[in-house]
């Protein structure tokens, strides 16, 4: 029996709480946060007010405000969302130093052999809702040997007034007839219906299972608990298995040969019988500048002006730590409370101004200043160390200079410049493989993130052709010599020259469905018409015989 005790603290209204934390005149008022879909805006987060009025996550935003038409919106931060829930991990260290963020509104605690330390478990809990009750913010923990238990506990345990049906349960004030029909979905509940959804109401509960009790504290929950996919639970449903017990007591076997390994692993993390360890978030050092500006801005040329000024400190910052910058991010904060935001990459990482500006400059464009922007925040997302720094004479300095200004650096900073417009992905470069196929004879890399090949090119025994695709039928007599004449592409082609053959055996510790032809023999190729191709005739015994065409020669 394992030794640990996991504890999981839910904040079901992280988002809206955190707003009224910075605006305290939403102080009770019915808040909601709106999240951008694409195609609408739906409820992300609420306020307790709100949830009494009906408002529920994910309903979207017309449906909201006619349930309460003095609904307060916002527009959703995922960003300073995910910085409060950090900022919140910080915080729980001091009941656990081993401490995960679960994205977008969880942490999860390793307390083993730290509870004493509170007067136990219920000790530990306790200080816990009463550090967040003074912060304002609701939760909701769990407490039992394994995370996904944990999780589940947080979530569903002790219904009771905590949680509020939503499938037509609260009827207190409504008509009799509705009151039948909420009977029936009950009855409906409990003979293997859909399930209710659920929202948090009341105060802050916790549910702890007791140390090698799991199985028992989770046969009641349902199988939501186990973290699965709403098309799995909803297959679960119409088969009638509700609860977590339902689904423990069936067949390993045909509960995997129906629903996939995952269902099973899920199951298994609950109760223990797979591992899942709890990573502990690293203290990342942030490497970030801001301004606040006395009155908004909008005009791209106070942008800009901004950016360089901040620009210039977080060099600076870069540079006294040793550090180099691979991807930049500028954000600029509305007055709406919105937020917009530009990234760059450079294709070898930098603290030089002059090199990271233009690329961000390239971008302002796309910032919707809306009714004016009132902060602007400079980040380096992703650093590496600096290049040390080597000490030479004047004639090196000057040589090397010369060197990195002609081959280096300005390549560099043209492969950002595109991958500014395009993506640094899609700008690549070619380095030498080994191997015999004439299409692995190089291997693609990304040129922001690898240097040109330093050694000569190594050249192969027969001369490769320029240009290499996928193999295309040719239409030709089916005979290992080259044609007279042959059809390729819509064009009739009449041989003028042949060299050859070149016979190539596929790589047979790999599965290349392209190799499946068996052996080949090359021939270089000359048309009438000017064309050089590379062709092959592919032995096949099974499968694919004939001649192709795999490239053409300049």
């Amino acid at each position: 029996m394992s030794n640990r005790r996991i504890l999981s603290l839910w904040f079901p209204r992280l988002g809206a709480e955190r707003l009224i934390r910075q605006e305290p005149a939403l102080w009770g008022q019915p808040l909601a946060v709106l999240r951008e879909t694409g195609q609408m805006q739906v409820v992300s987060s609420l306020s307790e007010e709100a949830a009494r009025e009906g408002v529920h996550t994910g309903q979207p935003h017309r449906d909201a405000q006619a349930l309460c038409p003095g609904l307060v919106t916002r527009l959703q931060n995922a960003q300073a969302e995910a910085a409060f829930l950090s900022t919140l991990r910080r915080w729980a260290v001091r009941f656990s130093p081993w401490v995960a963020e679960e994205a977008p509104s969880a942490l999860m605690l390793d307390i083993t052999g730290c509870a004493h330390l509170f007067g136990g478990e219920q000790g530990v809990i306790d200080s816990v809702q009463e550090g967040c009750t003074s912060l304002g913010l609701t939760v909701l923990a769990g407490l039992a040997d394994t995370p996904g238990a944990a999780w589940a506990l947080a979530r569903f345990a002790g219904r009771g007034d905590m949680l509020v049906h939503r499938s037509g349960d609260a009827i207190d004030q409504e008509a009799p007839a509705t009151r039948v029909r909420a009977a029936r979905r009950r009855r409906h509940w409990t003979k293997g219906g859909p399930a209710p959804q659920v929202g948090v109401k009341g105060p802050a509960r916790s549910a702890i299972a007791p140390q090698g009790q799991t199985r028992t504290a989770l046969a009641d929950l349902p199988v939501a608990g186990l973290r699965l996919d709403a098309d799995t639970q909803a297959h679960l449903a119409r088969l009638g298995l509700r609860k977590i017990g339902d689904l423990a007591g069936q067949p390993r076997a045909a509960v995997a040969r129906r629903f996939g390994k995952g269902l099973v692993w899920r199951l298994d993390q609950a109760l223990g019988s797979a591992p899942e360890p709890i990573t502990p978030a690293r203290e990342a050092p942030n490497f970030a500048v801001r301004m606040t500006l006395p009155e908004p801005i909008g005009l791209r040329e106070d942008i800009s002006v901004g950016m360089r000024r901040l620009l210039e400190r977080l060099c600076t910052l870069l540079d006294d730590r040793g550090k180099a910058a691979r991807r930049v991010r500028l954000q600029a904060f509305r007055a709406d409370q919105g937020v917009e935001w530009v990234e760059v990459g450079l294709a070898r990482p930098t603290s030089v101004s002059d090199r990271i500006r233009p690329l961000l400059e390239m971008k302002l464009d796309e910032i919707d200043a809306g009714f004016g922007i009132d902060m602007l925040r400079l980040e380096a997302v992703q650093v590496e160390p600096a290049r040390k720094r080597h000490m030479a004479g004047r004639l090196e300095a000057q040589t090397t200079a010369a060197k990195r200004l002609g081959d280096g650096e300005a390549l560099e900073d043209l492969i950002g410049r595109l991958g500014a417009r395009t993506g640094l992905e899609r700008i690549t470069r070619l380095h030498p493989a080994d191997s015999h196929l004439p299409e692995k004879s190089a291997k693609v890399l990304a040129a922001a993130w690898a240097g040109p090949h330093d050694a000569p090119w190594p050249v192969p025994a027969t001369p490769r052709p320029v240009r290499i695709w996928r193999p295309e039928p040719v239409n030709a007599p089916d005979s290992p010599y080259p044609p007279g004449q042959f059809r390729w592409r819509g064009r009739d082609m009449h041989l003028a020259l042949a060299t050859g053959p070149e016979r190539i055996t596929p790589e047979w510790w790999l599965d290349d469905p392209d190799w499946r032809s068996g052996v080949r023999d090359y021939w270089r190729v000359t048309c009438a018409e000017g064309d050089r191709l590379h062709m092959f005739y592919a032995h096949g015994d099974a499968m694919s015989a004939g001649w192709f065409c795999h490239g053409s020669f300049a």
